[in-house]
């Protein structure tokens, strides 16, 4: 347990030492909800929703963000600069390596949360009442967990440059399509048909009906898990393919 606890300081600290880190997970998101909620004159019935939603959507879009791209481009340096060959000679086993990096990974998430959701109150006085901001948090890490999966999966990609542009990719897809940049209902029929099943639309959606004062929907639970168990099988069935080399 105490490798464990090491571990998990030690990427910590070096999530935080990040500038990726920092731009996509904390500065990107907080200058979109300004723009959105403060400069774009969006026609909605309720300001107030609309801020607390978009909040929502943009906390969301940061952890996601962080998990994808953070954690799956540091796995690829860390095995290029030979590190993960180092853990081998030590110790420390690849599943404790990795649960590490998972834990240390949602340390920073609860940040990034509160940073955010601080930022919500201050730019635009967003007032929830206190269960829905516990509930809304808890949430939001616990649908991180697919796309650590993910951030595991661009992990064994060989290069960092394919990483870092294949993650990046992937990450504003998912965002744009998932309904997290603006409203599902706006944007096209076909879109909206596809988002209802991505991960990004199902994260952020359990965190909108919450606000709302709802529960998250069956079918967002259903569908994370479901993405976390296939994540996590091609992950693991890719890395041992590469050990195995």
């Amino acid at each position: 347990m105490k490798v464990i606890i090491h571990q998990c300081k030690a990427e910590i600290l070096r999530m935080f030492r990040n500038p990726y880190y920092i731009f996509w997970s904390l500065f990107m998101p907080i200058v979109f909800y300004v723009v959105f909620t403060k400069i774009v004159n969006i026609q909605v019935p309720d300001k107030k929703v609309w801020d607390a939603h978009y909040l929502m959507s943009m906390t969301t879009f940061s952890v996601m963000g962080s998990a994808i791209m953070t954690m799956g481009i540091r796995i690829v340096q860390e095995r290029k600069e030979g590190w993960t060959t180092f853990i081998k000679t030590t110790p420390l086993s690849g599943s404790v390596y990795f649960l590490a990096k998972m834990m240390g990974q949602t340390v920073v998430h609860l940040f990034s949360v509160i940073i955010i959701f601080i930022a919500g109150i201050l730019i635009n006085g967003v007032s929830l009442p206190v269960h829905v901001w516990f509930l809304s948090g808890a949430w939001i890490l616990l649908g991180s967990l697919p796309f650590l999966g993910l951030g595991a999966l661009v992990g064994t990609m060989k290069r960092v440059d394919t990483a870092t542009g294949v993650s990046n990719f992937v990450y504003m897809l998912l965002a744009i399509s998932g309904g997290m940049w603006m409203p599902m209902d706006i944007l096209p029929k076909m879109v909206q048909r596809v988002g209802s099943w991505l991960p990004s639309y199902n994260f952020g959606n359990g965190a909108w009906e919450i606000i709302r004062g709802h529960s998250p929907e069956l079918k967002n639970f259903v569908i994370l898990a479901a993405y976390l168990f296939v994540f996590m099988v091609l992950s693991t069935y890719i890395r041992r393919k590469q050990e195995a080399v």
